[in-house]
């Protein structure tokens, strides 16, 4: 259940301006190094971005080692439940090195701090546990770290409404690829998901505030940023001046920025003026994950998805048919309650018909208090991991069948790190989201480059700088 909302208006107003006032640096942990653990997905990983620049300017400076660190931060993930086996697996070793470390802070925040269970689970059985914060009270940390005496703190108050700017006061994995959160949370109360429970109703950013990011960005010499949303396309539906999605994506591509992208889109939200807009504007990549979840319109409506399998076909078939050489990946949820073997042979056929260029595949997880976790399941988890592995099996045949297409052609990849493959060699992303590893030097890193393709794998391929 999502924890109450402690405070009224004047309170978090109070609260806020707190926040905008003393975000400069203040460099009373002058010394002090801090360990950051990111769980989850994309959203995780920016917030952590913002954590680490909230630490930055109170003097932390970041560590590797987890053994030299001052302060420990573990930003959790609830979407599955093996997220929080990790997680409190991980906690375990911290309770051992608090021993010979006294002095030690130990932090829990993210979507798994959000859950009610979870807090009082904390408090009755970790409290080794020092400072716990919710998706909500990022902003809050430097306070709470400073008001620190010893005693467990927890902040989780849902403050959701107030969206507080940080003018770009993030230190980010990435000088080449910047993640731009347009919103905050979720409406759509899909059946197994914690995440409206987690971190709250939608809140869209201003697009001023947005397009100022982007062009602080592109001045600063980034050359691709990500639109961030748990659902990116329902942008603005909460605005008092109301928005679409399809406005703001046009608006960001006229700041010309080289690259844009945008995760995660909902179908019901795809509209046809989106796909115009992605297929004019050259500097929106033909990439889109388009998650389904399954190809039974008898589980899509258990699921609360709000289309049909007819129609995710449509939109599908429209992207591919306006949108020149794009590539559509998807989700897929195995053994959802009350999943017949009939409901799963409609999704391997519908994943037959798309022919995805990849899709993230996942067994059904239960989370707390979420109308899925209510529902009966008679599926073993035997069958459930069966179904799961002929899934992939289809999903990776057609993955490297769309990496064979490639083969001979000249892609331009923009050339983001060494090669984790190989470090005489360099990786990056083709426009449409594909892995190469380029046999090229380590100056060709920021660049988008022309590369030919010469080997297809499943999951990557290899190239060479075109001369």
């Amino acid at each position: 259940m999502r924890l109450p909302n402690m405070l009224d208006a004047a309170q978090r107003k109070a609260k806020a301006n707190y926040i905008y006032e003393n975000r400069t640096n203040r460099p009373i942990f002058k010394n002090k190094k801090y360990f950051i653990r990111t769980y989850g997905c994309q959203m995780n990983v920016h917030d952590s971005e913002e954590i680490k620049g909230l630490l930055e300017t109170l003097g932390y400076s970041e560590s590797e080692n987890i053994n030299k660190s001052d302060l420990i931060i573990l930003n959790t993930c609830a979407i599955r439940e093996n997220a929080h086996d990790k997680v409190f697996g991980f906690l375990g070793r911290l309770k051992h090195l608090k021993k010979s470390n006294p002095n030690l802070i130990i932090s829990l925040c993210g979507c798994m701090a959000q859950e009610a269970s979870v807090v009082t689970y904390i408090k009755e059985k970790h409290p080794y546990i020092d400072i716990v914060f919710g998706t909500h009270n990022i902003s809050e940390l430097p306070k709470m770290l400073e008001d620190y005496k010893g005693k467990q703190k927890i902040n989780v108050d849902s403050k959701e409404g107030d969206v507080i700017e940080f003018d770009n006061l993030y230190k980010r994995d990435s000088n080449i690829t910047a993640w731009v959160n347009i919103m905050y949370g979720c409406d759509k109360f899909c059946t197994y998901c914690i995440v409206p429970y987690t971190r709250g109703k939608q809140r869209s950013r201003k697009i001023k505030d947005i397009l100022k990011e982007v062009n602080e960005l592109k001045k600063a010499g980034y050359k691709e940023i990500t639109l961030l949303g748990q659902n990116v396309n329902a942008y603005g539906k909460d605005l008092e001046e109301k928005l679409e999605f399809s406005t703001l994506l046009e608006q960001v591509s006229k700041t010309g920025i080289e690259r844009i992208r945008f995760v995660t889109s909902h179908p019901w939200d795809f509209t046809d003026k989106m796909i115009d807009i992605i297929a004019k504007y050259d500097n929106i990549m033909p990439y889109i994950h388009l998650p389904v979840q399954s190809g039974s319109n008898r589980i899509l409506k258990l699921m609360n998805r709000k289309y049909t399998r007819e129609e995710y076909l449509n939109l599908f078939n429209k992207i591919k048919t306006k949108v020149n050489n794009v590539a559509i990946t998807t989700d897929i949820i195995v053994g959802f309650p009350g999943e017949t073997e009939e409901d799963f042979e409609e999704t391997l056929n519908l994943v037959k018909e798309c022919q995805f260029d990849g899709a993230f595949t996942f067994v059904f997880s239960a989370r707390e208090n979420t109308p899925a976790s209510k529902m009966k399941d008679n599926l073993s988890l035997e069958e459930k991991n069966k179904r799961l592995q002929k899934l992939n099996k289809l999903i990776n045949t057609y993955s490297k069948e769309s990496n064979l297409k490639t083969l001979g052609t000249i892609q331009k990849v923009l050339v983001t790190s060494i090669s984790e493959k190989d470090n005489k060699k360099v990786a990056g992303y083709t426009e449409n989201m594909k892995l190469v590893n380029i046999d090229a030097p380590a100056n060709t890193i920021g660049k988008i480059i022309d590369v030919k393709i010469k080997a297809a794998k499943s999951f990557s391929l290899d190239g060479i700088i075109e001369k």
